[in-house]
Formats: structure tokens, C-alpha cells, sequence
């Protein structure tokens, strides 16, 4: 390859001015389960004190499905597209897919309500079917989970079973499979919330304050290799 003459050079070094240069814009956020987990632990707890025949009545689920389609629905699935952008696929699949849910039970409720359409007082195979599914997902989500942290994998293998349990009591009604299905959502709302508050203290004290078990090791500030320079994959 030859040298290039000075006239080459003035030309080259002319184009590569007025030509525009590349530029990278970091956009850090915080961590999307800090949300998405509050969401979860909010609308879990309340629906699963509720199966814990803890309180409630006739009237019980036209008050609370609107809270839970905006804390477990709504604010679930924004920190899911969020997460997306932090490139945590756990996080993603799970905000995501619950959140989704409780936006759907919510319509279903409101419908419900509005055409007058009785709740279904023994077996209910539709909702089972609707629980087959999250369980399906739960249970790959518990999996990939294992290579996170232990406070997120708590959370889904509590929120599996329960999902399993819900599915069977979709087509086998029984009082006390009601009640074991509140109890088991009962202890992933607890699991939800330690998570969600450790995320949160550890982005505030810059350390971890609550231990969650972390099994990945921490990435740098700037990674490399993800597809796009200057982005952190993961949360935390």
C-alpha cells in the first residue's frame, strides 16, 4: 500500500472535519425490578390475603382489581419494557408476562361487572388454563433466574407453585387448594418485596445493604461485547 501524497492527505484529513462524528450517549436508569418487584409484591399480597379468606366478601374483587391492574399491571409491565433496555431477561419475561396478567384480570373483572356475568361458583377451566401458561413461563423464568440472584429466584419458585396450584384449583375446586394457592402467593409477595428493597438500597448506598445472593458476577461500568458501547446488561 503506497504513502499518500500531501495533497491526498490535506483531502483526507478534510473529509474526516466536516464528516459527522460518532458520538455515545449513556442513559443510565435505575434498576426496573426495584418497580417491577414493588408492583408484584403489592398486587400478590393483596389478591393472596384475599384467597387466605383474610378478609373479604361479594364485593371484594370490584375493589380490588383496579389496584391490582395498577400496581401489578400497569407499573409491572412499564419495569418490564425497562428492563428490556437493561437488557435483563428475567426481568423482561417476568414484568412483562405478570404484569400483563393482572391488566387482563382487572379487564376481566370490569367486564364482569358491567354485562352482569356470573363468577363461576365451582370448577373454572378457562382460569386454569390462564394459569397453566404463567405457570409454564414461571417455571422457565425460576431456571434462568438461578444464574441471578436468590432473592429473585425465591420470588418466582413461590410464584410458580402458586401458579401450579391456582391451574389445579381451576378444574378441581377445593377450599383448602384455595387457600394453600394464597399462602404460596402469600410468601412470593414477602420474597418480592426483600428483593425490591435490597435493588433499592443497593443503588442508593452504591453496596449491598440487604443480601439477595447474587450469583452473576458484576459487570464493569462500561460493557463491552452486549451490542451497544457504554451500556451495563443487568441490573445492579
Amino acid at each position: 500500500m503506497g504513502c499518500l501524497s500531501g495533497k491526498e492527505l490535506s483531502m483526507a484529513n478534510g473529509i474526516m472535519e466536516t464528516s459527522p462524528q460518532p458520538r455515545i450517549n449513556l442513559q443510565p436508569i435505575a434498576g426496573p425490578s426495584i418497580l417491577g418487584l414493588y408492583g408484584l409484591a403489592a398486587a400478590t399480597f393483596m389478591a393472596a390475603a384475599y384467597l387466605c379468606r383474610w378478609y373479604g366478601g361479594s364485593m371484594t374483587p370490584l375493589y380490588l382489581f383496579p389496584f391490582a391492574a395498577m400496581f401489578g399491571g400497569l407499573a409491572q409491565f412499564l419495569a418490564g419494557m425497562w428492563a428490556f433496555r437493561a437488557r435483563d431477561a428475567v426481568a423482561t419475561a417476568v414484568h412483562g408476562m405478570w404484569g400483563s396478567f393482572w391488566i387482563a384480570f382487572g379487564v376481566l373483572a370490569i367486564v364482569m361487572s358491567m354485562f352482569r356475568i356470573p363468577r363461576p361458583t365451582g370448577a373454572w377451566p378457562e382460569m386454569g388454563y390462564w394459569f397453566i401458561v404463567l405457570a409454564a413461563i414461571t417455571w422457565a423464568c425460576v431456571a434462568a433466574a438461578a444464574a441471578e440472584n436468590k432473592g429473585m429466584l425465591t420470588t418466582l419458585v413461590f410464584l410458580a407453585l402458586g401458579s401450579t396450584a391456582a391451574a389445579i384449583a381451576g378444574f378441581f375446586p377445593a377450599e383448602w387448594l384455595t387457600i394453600l394457592t394464597g399462602y404460596l402467593f402469600m410468601v412470593a409477595s414477602f420474597a418480592a418485596w426483600y428483593t425490591a428493597s435490597a435493588l433499592m438500597l443497593h443503588e442508593v448506598f452504591g453496596r449491598d445493604v440487604w443480601g439477595i445472593g447474587r450469583s452473576r458476577i458484576p459487570t464493569p461500568s462500561v460493557s463491552l461485547g452486549v451490542g451497544e458501547p457504554g451500556v451495563v446488561k443487568g441490573q445492579a
